[in-house]
């Protein structure tokens, strides 16, 4: 598996805070390893667009669908709760 990042997310990523970023590319190694990682807590997000959701940290969250042998990332942002 390898990493696509849309230009959205690229967008969204060069405006998130040092730490966030830093806390992301952390959690996209532990996706490349095995989705299923405990810290991830990945887990379908939309099932009609196949979109995917995961954390970075308690408040922030990436999303994401899987296209053959891609994650293709789509977005990075605060999580509402």
């Amino acid at each position: 598996m390898r990493l696509v990042f849309t230009p959205k997310f690229i967008k969204k990523y060069v405006q998130a805070p040092s730490e966030i970023q830093r806390a992301f590319d952390k959690q996209s190694k532990f996706l490349l390893f095995n989705i299923r990682y405990p810290s991830l807590y990945a887990k379908k997000y939309d099932e009609s667009g196949d979109l995917w959701q995961a954390r970075v940290n308690l408040d922030w969250r990436f999303y994401f669908t899987i296209e053959g042998d891609e994650y293709r990332l789509h977005d990075i942002k605060v999580h509402s709760k």
